[in-house]
């Protein structure tokens, strides 16, 4: 249903970035404890990428009802879905600059061909992303003309 996120989703799986590989068994432990392992910064994406989509499943829920209630004048339609467009915007900001800030710190962590596919992959989800709620917003349109009213 949101396009954005299989993006985002299926290009972080195609890198195996957050792929752990066996310490060096000739280098002593450090005596400052290690950073945050991968797969904390992953959790911590991934559940920020859970509550976007919910997100963009309330605004798609909230246009679907704007457009019922709108009927046929489409002057109101429009008004309203601009209105809960612009509600979501910050949702969408808010989105990108956590992937933004997720693959900083996982491109240092990768060989740096995979940082830069990586980084190429992302500016392309993020066109994505930043057009969810047209996106959405054009999805509920097409769906309440294609169908009639009961």
């Amino acid at each position: 249903m949101i396009r954005p996120l299989f993006l985002v989703a299926s290009l972080l799986l195609a890198t195996p970035a957050l792929a752990q590989t066996a310490p060096d068994q000739t280098t002593p432990a450090p005596s400052t404890p290690p950073a945050p392992p991968a797969e904390d910064a992953e959790a911590a994406f991934e559940a920020k990428a859970e509550a976007f989509s919910a997100r963009m499943e309330a605004m798609q829920g909230e246009m679907s009802a704007a457009v019922t209630a709108a009927g046929t004048d489409t002057a109101k339609r429009d008004a309203d879905l601009d209105a809960i467009e612009a509600r979501y915007k910050p949702d969408v900001d808010t989105f990108v600059a956590d992937l933004q800030s997720f693959v900083a710190t996982m491109a240092p962590t990768m060989p740096e061909a995979q940082a830069t596919g990586m980084r190429a992959g992302i500016e392309m989800a993020i066109v994505q992303i930043r057009g969810a709620t047209a996106q959405i917003r054009a999805s509920v349109v097409e769906q309440s003309t294609a169908s009639p009213a009961a």
